[in-house]
């Protein structure tokens, strides 16, 4: 399950079963939040459909919304959110590492990455432990913010990386690779209708789902 936008307030919020590759469910929204994706998998349960697992992006507070269901976080999202904290091209060796670290991700086991994962905190922890004082203010803070905060992110979404691996009876994707690729096919059509009404955007949109 994932959002795509067409411009700041009008997204469509979409439910993909992976197996058999048809959409479950959609609504319109002007942004994503927790509840609205508690909603739709609601729906979907209430149609008499199992749902065996999620897969989701890196939202906040998320991974607990949906009882027993395993939730595989989107490996995919988690090196987006390492490379907007990082660049494309980190300037610090510690960055460069994190960063080849987490786009190495989909191709790594769980013991693979944890064990690596760890060794880079060995490596680093001294330099992610740097402070810099404010001499106005005599105060201090971390020298290496955005750094923390990719390392931060990798060590508080570990447990929802490797669902897959825990659950392999089930087939369980590592990404939204799949409802990512139909978002794109159905942007590079739109592109080709500009300046539709919002009402005509739902009807495009409509229209491409049942396709």
């Amino acid at each position: 399950m994932d959002t795509t936008y067409f411009g700041r307030n009008f997204g469509v919020m979409c439910f993909k079963d992976s197996i058999s590759k048809t959409l479950l469910y959609k609504q319109y929204v002007k942004y994503e939040t927790n509840e609205l994706y508690k909603t739709g998998i609601k729906t979907i349960c209430d149609k008499g459909i199992e749902i065996q697992s999620i897969i989701c992006d890196g939202r906040k507070g998320l991974f607990t919304l949906f009882g027993n269901i395993p939730v595989q976080m989107c490996q995919r999202h988690q090196i987006e959110i390492t490379r907007r904290y990082l660049t494309r091209n980190p300037k610090l060796q510690a960055g460069k590492e994190l960063y080849l670290l987490a786009k190495n991700i989909t191709h790594l086991s769980e013991n693979e990455f944890i064990t690596a994962f760890k060794e880079w905190e060995t490596k680093w922890t001294a330099f992610l432990n740097e402070r810099t004082k404010n001499e106005r203010t005599g105060k201090t803070h971390f020298t290496h913010k955005k750094l923390r905060s990719a390392w931060r992110s990798l060590k508080n979404n570990f447990p929802h990386l490797f669902v897959f691996e825990k659950h392999k009876e089930l087939n369980i994707p590592n990404t939204t690779n799949d409802l990512e690729g139909s978002f794109g096919a159905l942007k590079k059509r739109m592109n080709n209708h500009n300046g539709m009404t919002l009402e005509r955007k739902k009807k495009f949109i409509d229209g491409f789902f049942k396709a």
